[in-house]
């Protein structure tokens, strides 16, 4: 399954969306923030979830690794009355910025923000023509890199894993032959390809290029391997009773998260036919039933929220955890590496 795109005028991959916080009330319910707290909003994105843990009463430690949300959030800053702190750095660097066993809570929307799929310059919708980037942090290796520099098994791969589409050689096959012709500069021209390749069926719900476009934006991004370290990160950066939420849209990014919830929170178990195995402490304590997801209320009000799932924790006093990305489904895609020289 990937996220749900929507489709039309409100698919979140392609169109237009206001920004609204998803599963708000349920953050703030997992989160409990309160006067004298201190709370990392990992994604700040329009200001959403900060803005609702700073009417709490909190102080709040915002990551944006976008410059733009960065030089956006100024406004929110000065009126804050310094109880806002605004980072430009990827969340997966909050121990950089903050104490260990520091903070009170860790809230993360995984996913780009509707922000930065309105900006057609931003080139994160095919349903507004622009450059090929979707870089977040507007640097580093971008979509075009990958689509004009990139063999088509390492293509394939990409798409397949990190997009689930099931046409992933059909349409790396297709890309190599077209760049052959002319570089891949724009998003319609790439949206354009995949649906000549890939049309679209009458029964389809999304675009035939949205798990190509989701695929790139987390690949580009890193997105995955971000969301692993930041895990790890927040782990360290909580003190005991303090929450850690997480709210993703796809199953590639739950998968992740319910697996690392399920590595700290359950005990080290052995075969009956082997040695005991010494009972590892949990570092956290599962939040309420999970994951949680939106009612069809705000479905219906916030498209963007009917793919999002919550999962929460609450740090115990045991010692943090070795930060094992092995322990977590984390595709290995490190192919690519050579695009960014």
């Amino acid at each position: 399954m990937v996220a749900d795109m929507g489709d039309g005028e409100t698919d979140v991959q392609g169109g237009p969306v206001r920004h609204i916080p998803v599963l708000l009330q349920e953050v703030l319910t997992a989160l409990e923030p309160a006067s004298d707290e201190t709370i990392v909003d990992g994604t700040f994105g329009a200001g959403g979830y900060t803005a609702a843990i700073l009417e709490a009463g909190a102080d709040v430690v915002a990551f944006d690794r976008d410059p733009d949300a960065i030089a956006a959030g100024a406004a929110m800053v000065e009126a804050s009355g310094g109880k806002l702190k605004l980072i430009h750095a990827r969340f997966s660097e909050l121990l950089d910025h903050v104490a260990e066993a520091s903070l009170d809570g860790v809230v993360l929307d995984i996913g780009v923000s509707s922000m930065q799929i309105d900006e057609a310059e931003r080139g994160f919708s095919f349903m507004r023509d622009g450059p090929l980037d979707m870089r977040m942090g507007q640097s580093g290796v971008s979509a075009a890199d990958v689509v004009n520099r990139a063999k088509p098994s390492d293509m394939t791969r990409i798409f397949g894993i990190l997009g689930e589409e099931r046409h992933a050689g059909r349409i790396s096959r297709a890309i190599e032959a077209e760049r052959q012709k002319a570089p891949f500069e724009t998003t319609r021209q790439l949206a354009g390809l995949i649906e000549k390749v890939s049309p679209r069926r009458p029964q389809d719900k999304i675009h035939p290029a949205t798990r190509v476009f989701q695929a790139l934006r987390t690949y580009v991004n890193d997105e995955l391997g971000e969301l692993a370290r930041t895990l790890f990160a927040a782990e360290r950066a909580l003190k005991p009773g303090g929450r850690l939420v997480v709210v993703s849209f796809h199953s590639l990014e739950d998968r992740i998260v319910k697996r690392f919830f399920q590595d700290r929170a359950g005990k080290a178990s052995g075969s009956r036919h082997l040695p005991m195995v010494a009972e590892r402490q949990s570092t956290f304590t599962l939040i309420g039933k999970q994951p949680v997801t939106a009612g069809e209320a705000e479905c219906e009000a916030n498209p963007r929220s009917r793919s999002a799932k919550l999962r929460a924790g609450s740090r115990t006093g045991a010692p943090a955890g070795k930060a094992d990305a092995d322990i977590l489904p984390v595709p290995n895609l490190a192919a690519l590496a050579a695009l960014g020289g």
